[in-house]
């Protein structure tokens, strides 16, 4: 079996102002869907990143795959660093740390290369990953402070989140909608104060959901430490609250509760300096910056060789991403935390034409050939479509906030 086309294409669909340290979604989401065809019918689907040096450099790396096999993700991955390696692909928004530009732009085709290797033997792809752990995978609730609109924009079906009783609110829907049994605030947004609150508000109206506080490195090393002292028993986990390897460690050393980052360890080169001074205690996996599904399997490893537990990070995405997730999180035995979910916030937006549904706060895992979902083609034209009108072609989340506040700067840490 060999690739005969790699095809890519850019997609746009809407997002809501959801708010963070670096500012605030713009209206539209990017992605990017890639498709590698191959003989008798079969095709492989994957997933990124839409930013236009991205999208420019996994178009590139396309180009080269005719005729690859895609069994070989050796020689592809050689493929890939060929045309990436020297190129700079950092997001502008900087809140998924420095990741190796060559494993992202190389796991969009890994994924669809392992859908495509098991469509053709007829098994699902947690099985090329080890096998199955568990039927199902958790995940949890993710709020964000939030505005009721876009500038100019009719309120949206989610509503305004701007104080405790906001927050508590969008966490009701969320957990009636879905059945999530854990919650995680996205803050680094108010002054550390108001989003302690926050927190002790939640625990009030949900006893017994895990809660999670995720400031993307907007306090300072003194202001983690304080707001660590103040959730004490509150969260399961607080997730990068410093900048930094260094800044981890020093909270650490203090913090009753585990600190959790995809920020500080991003890749293999940042575990023996993280693990090995105690800076986290979570490693949030991203198969979409790590390289892959193979990739995070082996990280997961490596956590468990280290004593470090293990939950998934999210972006904005769609279904196809949905799935790989699922399928990684089924062959990982030391999942131990719900994942993260943008899935919510699409509002039943998607590329595929049965998207994974969460019941009960997880997905079951499916038994089907390949990833377990199928790319639906109306969808992904409507959706390239509205790549091509809405203007927006590099995610700045700054940038957008900048137009409704001028002086608003990205600061780490603001407090």
């Amino acid at each position: 079996m060999r690739i005969l086309a790699a095809t890519v294409t850019p997609i746009a669909f809407p997002d809501p102002p959801l708010l963070n340290s670096a500012g605030v979604h713009e209206p539209w989401a990017l992605r990017t869907i890639v498709e590698l065809t191959a003989g008798d019918g079969l095709a492989g689907i994957g997933e990124t990143y839409g930013d236009a040096p991205h999208l420019g450099l996994v178009r590139t790396a396309a180009q080269a795959l005719a005729g690859a096999d895609p069994f070989d993700l050796a020689a592809i991955r050689r493929t890939v660093a060929a045309v990436v390696t020297g190129h700079d692909t950092t997001d502008r928004h900087g809140l998924t740390g420095t990741p190796d530009p060559v494993a992202k732009v190389f796991a969009p085709f890994e994924v669809a290369c392992l859908d495509l290797q098991a469509r053709s033997v007829g098994r699902p792809v947690h099985a090329l990953l080890g096998g199955r752990c568990r039927d199902s995978v958790a995940f949890s609730a993710y709020l964000f402070y939030k505005w009721a609109a876009h500038p100019a924009a009719p309120p949206d079906g989610f509503g305004a989140a701007l104080d405790p009783a906001g927050i508590v609110a969008q966490a009701r829907m969320l957990v009636d909608r879905f059945g999530f049994r854990s919650i995680k605030l996205k803050g680094g947004v108010f002054e550390p104060d108001a989003e302690i609150e926050a927190i002790r508000t939640l625990r009030a109206a949900f006893p017994d959901h895990p809660l999670r506080l995720d400031p993307n490195c907007a306090w300072s090393v003194e202001t983690s430490r304080k707001v660590a002292a103040a959730t004490d028993g509150l969260l399961e986990y607080l997730e990068d609250p410093t900048p930094g390897i260094d800044g981890m460690a020093a909270v650490a050393r203090e913090a009753g509760m585990p600190l959790a980052t995809n920020m500080c360890v991003v890749r293999f080169a940042d575990l023996r300096p993280a693990f090995s001074r105690a800076a986290v205690g979570v490693v949030l996996a991203d198969h979409h910056y790590w390289g892959g599904l193979r990739a995070s399997v082996d990280l997961a490893r490596m956590c468990d060789t280290w004593g470090v537990a293990v939950s998934m990070h999210s972006n904005s995405h769609l279904g196809i991403s949905l799935a790989a997730m699922v399928q990684l999180g089924a062959a990982l035995p030391n999942l131990t935390h719900a994942a993260d979910t943008h899935t919510p916030w699409q509002d039943g937006v998607d590329v595929v034409t049965a998207p994974l549904p969460i019941v009960d706060g997880a997905v079951t895992v499916p038994d089907g050939p390949g990833l377990g979902v199928e790319l639906d083609r109306d969808m992904l034209a409507r959706l390239h479509e509205n790549y091509l009108r809405c203007g927006v072609r590099v995610r700045d989340d700054t940038a957008y906030m900048r137009t409704v506040d001028p002086a608003f700067r990205k600061l780490r840490p603001r407090w």
